[in-house]
């Protein structure tokens, strides 16, 4: 069997997952069906593969560290690549990125396998051999997707219509009802899983005769970026410049060497509420109940999704209902509207809003903070640095800082002063002053920060050494 090289596609926010999903914590990166998350799940399924090459994680820029910390909790994989994004360009340029990276590196004779990071697979066996069987048609120098064979006449999916052999005659956009009850009794349709298997070779003489523009500005991207550990950031300027546009349109609704692989994987994009309470398990009543068991108490609702974080909920009467309950914001909706939640996200976004953006908990590469409250003029957080890891040396113009060690020995630059501070002791960070925080020990460090100041953004911060390659003032 010739090499697969698998490029996992592992952007976009998910935003109809909101409040859970946000864009610094999508829904990817979200253990929303088990203990792992979505791309764990997807990492952990590829390298299950024969004759598999290290994969390939393709991510924006402000989900790195997070996506590197959960691929290196799978001992499993030892090896792969995290190629970033400076910003966002839809799933053509995400690929075509991936293929001049490889390109680059000398290696242009695998077969490519494309995967969204945000999929469910349940019959990982059948997935397998649908790949087996795709790889071998992509030899042959097909541009090759895979047909998901539908259970019920979905109108959130996309069809792709077969026709002799594995020829595909046509791609469809998301129907209403009744055309997607004609698909499925026609038994030639199949939803659209996003997913694809192609040599480079041919990828590449289908992008130069459908979309020259996106290739050659991922050429350039690939040529001009730089490495950094795990990481490939693509260039900047090069990205910035190539048009946006999925591998759907650009690619696959034009070339006439599509082919598809129709197959029954147990498949779902958990692309809402509705589609999470579809896959999942349900109890006797068919109610789902996520979080904290002592949280939820749920009376006479039967078909509903019910979720606690942080906080007591309870229900009483509901039917197909959503209940989804999170440190900052809970979300009530029929069921049958879960579609209709990027609405509210929209608005967050047109009001100004940051919680469309961000939790309350925000994930960084040394560890994490949690906004207890905030007020016009002062802030106070929940600090945790992972051990052996620390902060970038850096200042602030407008905010003071006082921190208290609850947990771990915490070593403190403040100026031209190097110090250790424990459980129970405090140190004062004063405005304008060089400032460094560091977890010397083989425990978490937990501390509190109380901030005070005229501005209090995040933004406020001069950075003048870091180990993670962030941006420095």
């Amino acid at each position: 069997m010739q090499k697969i090289q698998p490029v996992i596609l592992a952007g976009g926010t998910g935003s109809r997952l909101w409040p859970l999903s946000r864009e610094l914590y999508p829904k990817q990166l979200l253990p929303l069906t088990d203990a792992t998350s979505l791309l764990q799940t997807t990492v952990l399924r590829v390298a299950q593969l024969p004759e598999m090459l290290p994969p390939i994680v393709v991510v924006g820029e402000e989900h790195r560290f997070i996506a590197r910390s959960q691929i290196d909790e799978l001992q499993m994989v030892k090896d792969y690549t995290i190629l970033l994004e400076p910003l966002g360009r839809n799933t053509a340029p995400a690929v075509a990125g991936a293929v001049e990276y490889i390109v680059a590196g000398g290696h242009d004779d695998a077969i490519l396998l494309i995967l969204p990071a945000d999929h469910l697979i349940k019959n990982v066996q059948q997935f397998h051999k649908a790949v087996e069987k795709a790889a071998k048609l992509a030899a042959e120098g097909l541009v090759v997707t895979f047909g998901i064979e539908p259970k019920s006449p979905e109108t959130g999916y996309g069809y792709i219509e077969r026709g002799n052999g594995n020829t595909v005659l046509s791609f469809k956009e998301k129907p209403d009802l009744a055309t997607a009850r004609d698909y499925l009794a026609k038994g030639n349709y199949f939803w659209n899983s996003g997913m694809f298997a192609f040599s480079i070779k041919t990828f590449r003489q289908e992008m130069e005769k459908y979309a020259p523009g996106i290739l050659a500005c991922m050429a350039e991207a690939a040529a001009e970026g730089k490495r950094d550990q795990r990481f490939f950031r693509l260039d900047n300027e090069a990205m910035s410049r190539c048009p946006s546009d999925s591998i759907d349109y650009a690619l696959m609704e034009k070339t006439s060497r599509a082919a598809v692989v129709a197959a029954d994987l147990g498949w779902s994009d958990i692309g809402s509420w509705r589609a999470l309470w579809d896959v999942l398990e349900k109890d006797a009543d068919g109610n789902i109940l996520q979080g904290n068991p002592d949280n939820l108490i749920v009376d006479d609702s039967r078909n509903c999704l019910v979720r606690s974080d942080d906080r007591l909920v309870a229900t009483v009467g509901l039917e197909e209902t959503l209940v989804v309950e999170t440190a900052d914001a809970v979300l009530v909706a029929p069921l049958s509207r879960s579609q209709d939640v990027k609405k509210v996200v929209e608005e967050l976004k047109r009001q100004g809003r940051k919680e469309f953006r961000f939790h309350r908990t925000v994930y960084r590469p040394w560890g994490s903070y949690t906004v207890l409250e905030e007020q016009p003029r002062y802030q106070m957080k929940r600090i945790t640095v992972n051990p052996g890891q620390k902060l970038s040396l850096q200042m602030h113009h407008h905010r003071h800082e006082h921190w208290v060690v609850v947990t771990g020995t915490a070593r403190i630059t403040n100026g031209e002063t190097v110090s250790l501070i424990y459980e129970n002791q405090a140190t004062y960070i004063k405005a304008g002053e060089k400032h460094r925080l560091e977890n010397p020990g083989v425990i978490p460090l937990e501390l509190i920060e109380v901030q005070i100041g005229s501005y209090l953004g995040e933004d406020d911060i001069v950075r003048f050494d870091d180990d993670y390659g962030r941006e420095k003032s």
